[in-house]
Order: structure tokens, then sequence, then C-alpha cells
């Protein structure tokens, strides 16, 4: 009778007896904590978060190689009022089922060249994907008006999803989808719809044209992730304002006069990019992981500057030069050097390599007058997971190199006089008279230096010909610092001063080119450009007097009420 009050009760020994013991449980539980958080912050404060990360691609049986089309588009709306047409390309992004390794690994991304003034545009552009999963694939495909002077304005989507795939797949040939206007610009449609009412060819209801083929099982190990095989696309974004201000310039249309102008390279490469090369970024400062992951205040701020800043400097307008190689060859090695300027002017160029093989680059230095705020992150777009970053440059040799052999970069240009090339003659057209000398030089991803061996194996491959050489930004760092210093002073040798002027705005105005211009006359002791020069100039070259950058949040926040309120009315 006793116990059977005791247990009844709740404040009865034996329940006191099981408070005890799990009380017990729940200290040693928090000291095992303890001492793992311990032992995980000694790490931490040893080698902060970020860098290298060895997750392994999730296995999964191969899948298929599959091309994917994008033929041409119908009856697009007209996004500018004054040309009554549009400036149309196509973002293509796949998904499938497969796992990431993160869930922030990006998904994979294609876009078509942009296509002039033209609501039927025809780009007959193919994208070449491996290891499609058999459960099929969902291609979300959104066309965009650009619009360089203001924010791009979509013209709608295309979902094209197949559930399956296999050896019998038919696929899918030429088919038109109709494009889905509901996240289409409200103004574009608005002109259409405007236009249809005086015509009766015109119609509001536009197609895309895609073609999707089975090319075949791809062979691999591990289907676990997809890569892009080709085409080796490739671009080249001019930047004159930007270019002003960094004091960098290129070669005009005549082949002969130099131009300001800031250059951005972007190349794909072919896949797949080695598995062993996944890198996160590095929390060095508190605030970089709300950068990254947009989670603060301060980090949504900087998040978005660095993207706005990517899409400045990887600006797509009229001057844009676009190309494609099938695969890699030594033309596109020889293209690759042509957007580096070969050996000429002693350039370093900062770059990224995305997880999918896009390959982006631009020139760098102390000398800059431009302050980027982080230009590995603004390279990649901010992304979490990145395969490899760092520094390169192109060294020249006297003779071409034989296979397997290693170049003495003493006696090369720079830093040497070498006949048969810059700064006196054009440089040879063959890759074997060059050296990429490569590391991992990169604060922000902090790449491990073990895998420079991958990184090097992968270039190869994707640029043959070229002679390639790979540093350790720590181990080799001496030899690093002597061969860049050499680069700068050959910079200084052939290159010219640098003129920036400092604006209390965020735009850049053409008066602002021309307050340059005049600053650069008058420190070369020349006399500054007078109205009638400067009118004649207009008239010589108008194109030229284009701005080169968007004129802020400010017009495509107001851009983007309006379109709102129209929608809402």
């Amino acid at each position: 009778m006793d116990n059977e009050k005791v247990a009844a009760q709740p404040n009865g020994h034996r329940s006191v007896g099981y408070a005890t013991k799990f009380d017990q449980k729940a200290e040693d539980l928090k000291a095992k904590k303890g001492q793992h958080d311990k032992g995980k912050k000694e790490k931490n404060d040893s080698q902060p978060a970020g860098g290298y990360d060895d997750t392994p691609v999730p296995p999964k049986p191969p899948g298929y190689t599959v091309k994917f089309t994008f033929h041409r588009a119908t009856k697009l709306p007209m996004a500018d009022i004054n040309s009554m047409s549009s400036d149309p390309y196509v973002v293509a992004t796949l998904y499938t089922d497969l796992p990431t390794r993160h869930k922030q690994d990006p998904a994979m991304q294609f876009r078509t060249p942009t296509i002039r003034k033209n609501c039927d545009p025809e780009w007959n552009a193919e994208w070449i994907v491996a290891n499609v999963p058999a459960s099929g694939f969902e291609l979300k495909a959104r066309i965009y008006d650009e619009d360089p002077a203001d924010h791009d304005d979509r013209l709608g989507n295309v979902h094209v999803k197949v559930d399956s795939l296999g050896q019998n797949f038919q696929g899918i040939k030429e088919q038109s989808y109709k494009i889905k206007k509901r996240m289409g610009s409200k103004r574009a449609y608005l002109i259409r719809g405007c236009a249809a009412m005086f015509s009766r060819g015109i119609h509001m209801s536009g197609t895309l044209v895609v073609s999707v083929e089975v090319l075949g099982k791809t062979d691999t190990d591990n289907g676990g992730r997809m890569w892009t095989i080709g085409p080796c696309n490739w671009s080249k974004h001019l930047s004159p304002m930007v270019g002003r201000l960094a004091g960098t310039k290129d070669i005009g249309k005549d082949g002969k006069t130099e131009k300001y102008s800031f250059q951005a390279n972007q190349m794909q490469l072919a896949g797949p990019v080695p598995a062993s090369l996944y890198h996160r970024y590095v929390e060095f400062k508190p605030f970089v992981k709300g950068m990254f992951t947009a989670t603060s205040l301060r980090g949504r701020i900087l998040h978005h500057a660095l993207h706005h800043q990517h899409n400045r400097i990887y600006n797509y307008d009229r001057d844009t030069i676009y190309g494609s190689f099938p695969s890699p060859s030594q033309d596109m090695t020889l293209q690759f050097l042509d957007l580096v300027h070969y050996d000429k002017g002693g350039r370093i160029y900062t770059y990224v390599l995305t997880l999918d093989g896009q390959w982006r680059f631009t020139e760098t230095g102390k000398e800059f007058g431009i302050d980027l705020l982080s230009k590995h992150t603004m390279h990649s777009d901010v992304k979490i997971y990145i395969a490899f970053s760092g520094e390169f440059f192109i060294r020249r040799s006297k003779t071409p190199h034989n296979e397997g052999s290693t170049p003495d970069l003493e006696e090369t240009h720079p830093p040497a006089e070498i006949e048969g090339g810059p700064p006196k003659n054009d440089p040879p057209k063959d890759p074997a008279y060059y050296t990429l000398v490569i590391d991992n030089d990169s604060g922000t991803y902090r790449p491990n230096a073990k895998k420079l061996s991958d990184l090097k194996e992968y270039m190869q491959k994707n640029l043959p010909g070229i002679k390639i050489i790979s540093l350790d930004c720590n181990g080799d760092k001496d030899k690093m610092n002597k061969w860049k210093t050499q680069q700068r002073e050959r910079k200084k040798a052939e290159g010219k001063g640098v003129v920036a002027v400092q604006g209390d705005s965020g735009s850049i105005s053409s008066s602002d080119e021309e307050d340059l211009d005049d600053q650069q006359r008058e420190a070369e002791g020349r006399e500054k450009q007078g109205t009638k020069e400067k009118m004649m100039g207009k008239m010589e070259e108008p194109l030229d007097k284009i701005k080169e950058f968007r004129q802020g949040d400010r017009d495509r926040e107001a851009r983007e009420t309006a379109d709102d309120v129209g929608g809402s009315s």
C-alpha cells in the first residue's frame, strides 16, 4: 500500500531517483558538448572556418549526356520604345533531383548571346551537359531584354520538364513553348499591346523554340554531379569608364590607337572540374559570413553591393564580344592569350574558377585607381562555394618549349627584353612560346596548395600547347613575390599613368569622362579641348559617348514601382 502511494505521488522517492539519473545524464552530455566545443574553438583559433572542403560527391549511377538547343523566339514584346524592338537573350537554369554536396551549391546555368533590335531573334545556341540523371530534369528558360543603362527587363519564362531519360528517349525537336507573361515586364507588354491595337499582324503571345537530344550515356564512374561539356563559349566585356578610373587601356578598332577600357573576361572550360577542387569562403572576419549568406543588415548591404559590382564589371552591352569553340584546342589557347594580351605590359590577373568550369578573370594590381570591395568575391558573384581562385600572369620564352621541358623564367619577357615580340614587335602566335604562371593567392577562399596539381592538370587539358607552372602563395612565397614584382616593374616601364576623378555619387556621367580627358591632356602638357572640338568628337564617334554603367538602384526601384502600380490598377 505504502509503495503504491509512493509510486502515485509525483514527488515520491522513485520519481526523485528517475530525476536524479536524468540530471546526471544531462550533465554528462553537457560536459561532452563542452569538450567538443573547446576542441572546435581551439581548432578555429588556429584556422578560421572555410577554405578546402573534402565533402565527397554523392555516389549515383552514371547519367546521360544531353544537348539543349535554343533555336529562336517569336513575337517577343518591345522593351525599347525608341526602336520599337528588344535586345533579347536567354538565361537557362537546369534542375534535377541529384543531391548536392551542400545546399548552397549553385545550379547550372547557361546564357545565350544577345541579339540586337529583334523581336524574333534566332540564336541556335547549344549547351551540352553531362550526367543528367535518368529521373529527368526541369529546364527553366528566362528571356530578358538587355539594357546596360538600366536593369534588364524580363520578357517571360518557359519551363521544359522531362520526367525520365533513357536510350529510347525520342527527344524534343524544335518544339515551340508558349512564353509565360506573368513574370514579364509590364512596361514591355504594354508597349506591345498598344502596337497590337494598330496592327493585326502583332500578337501578344510569344514562343520559344527549344530542342532536347540525348547523345548517349555519360562515360564516368560517378553520376553524382552534372557538368558542362561544351561548347567552350567566351566573352569579353569592355567598360571604358572603369578603364579610365583603373588606368587600363585596350587597342582600338584600327589596331593602333589605345583607348581606356577595363576588360573583364569569361571562358567556359570543358568539364568536369576535378571533384577535389571544392572550396568555401573563409570566415576571416565576423562580417564575412553575413556577407555571403545575406543574413545580417551589414551582410545584406555588402552582398548586394558585391552582386551589383559583379554585374557592372561583367556588364553585357553592344560592345561585348562573344566567341565559341566546340572543344579545347590550340585555337582556344590562342584566344585566351589574346584576351590577356599575350606578354604585353607585365599584366597580373585575378581569377575565379566556378564549380561548372567558368573561368572569370580581370587585370589586377595595387596601382589601380578603383577600389573593388573584394576581388575574388566579386568575380564569384558572392558564391559560397567555388572550385579555385588566385592570380596568374603570362611570360614569353625566347624559343618554343618542348614537351616536358621546364623553361627558365629568368630568360623570359617579362622581365628580360627578348626580340620577336612585345613591346617592340607583335607577339608570336604559337602557344609553345608562352608560360602561364598560376597560383592560389586568394584570401577570400584560400585554396589548398595540395590541389594545385589538380588545377594544373585541368587547365592543361583546356589550354593545350601552353606551358603551365603552379605556385603556392605560402610555400613558394619568395619566388612568387619576386616574379610578380618583375611583372609590376615591366608594367611601369611599358604602361601609362593613372588619372582618376573622385565624385560624390555612385554613377558616372559623360561630363566626368570629359573631366578625365581634360585632366589627362593637362598631365601630358596638351591644351584642353574646346567646345567645338568636343562637339566634333561627339559627332564623329557618337557610340563612344554612350553611358557604360547603370544609373543605380534608384532608377531600377522607380521602374519596378511603376510596373507594380501599372499592374495593380
